[in-house]
């Protein structure tokens, strides 16, 4: 989502879903069979509240949740992140203007766009935090200026094969665009089912590359008007 369908904003909720991008899913899930889904670090409640009415097949936490095709919720991992571990997030984004905690229940994310000189600094501290709160059952995965705490073993990579495991998905050929480092998994799991990878933007690599989301809404515009031509 953000960063590759739609534009990021200064803050997660400063984003809005604009009618041309609905038009497109709608368009692009019509000439699929139901063959499309949402893969995003947002929750699924988030995803949800963007797109209302509209209830997509979607992975949120980067995979630790993810509801399939006919509503079915798959979750993974505790419910929330350790307290003692959340309260030193708190604090530390209390003393830093500029930062911004995201509390997603299974995962955090802390986001220090408008505070870019802490960058390093927050990595060194975030991931002291992890190891002595979750051991190695936390993973701190960073990402466009935003550090995300989640649980260890699940990644995109493992949302997009259950996805291609069912139906309306399963036989067919995935493509799958990303923006940040932890779409890497989501690439190297449609390069071995045998499909196509689309990076947005400068920070990753994939078998395409496009510069911006208006690119890729572009490209997937075009794909849609040549119809079932491969």
């Amino acid at each position: 989502m953000d960063g590759t369908l739609i534009d990021l904003g200064p803050t997660p909720d400063s984003v809005t879903i604009d009618a041309s991008l609905l038009h497109l899913l709608h368009a692009a899930s019509a000439a699929c069979d139901g063959a499309v889904a949402l893969v995003s670090g947002r929750s699924l409640t988030q995803l949800d509240a963007l797109f209302a009415p509209d209830r997509w097949p979607a992975a949120g936490l980067h995979g630790l949740e993810r509801r399939d095709a006919w509503g079915r919720l798959h979750l993974h991992g505790p419910e929330r992140l350790p307290e003692p571990l959340l309260e030193e997030l708190r604090s530390l984004a209390r003393r830093h203007p500029g930062l911004l905690l995201e509390d997603k229940g299974r995962a955090a994310a802390l986001h220090y766009r408008q505070a870019a000189d802490l960058g390093p600094q927050l990595t060194h501290t975030v991931t002291a935090l992890t190891q002595r709160h979750g051991a190695d059952a936390l993973h701190v995965q960073p990402g466009a200026y935003v550090l995300e705490l989640k649980p260890t073993g699940i990644t995109k990579a493992h949302a997009i094969a259950d996805f291609m495991n069912e139906p309306p998905f399963i036989g067919r050929s995935p493509l799958f665009a990303g923006d940040d480092l932890t779409d890497v998994h989501g690439f190297d799991a449609v390069a071995a089912l045998g499909g196509w990878s689309i990076a947005v933007g400068p920070r990753v690599t994939a078998m395409q590359h496009l510069d911006s989301p208006a690119e890729l809404r572009t490209l997937l515009a075009e794909f849609l008007a040549r119809g079932t031509e491969r």
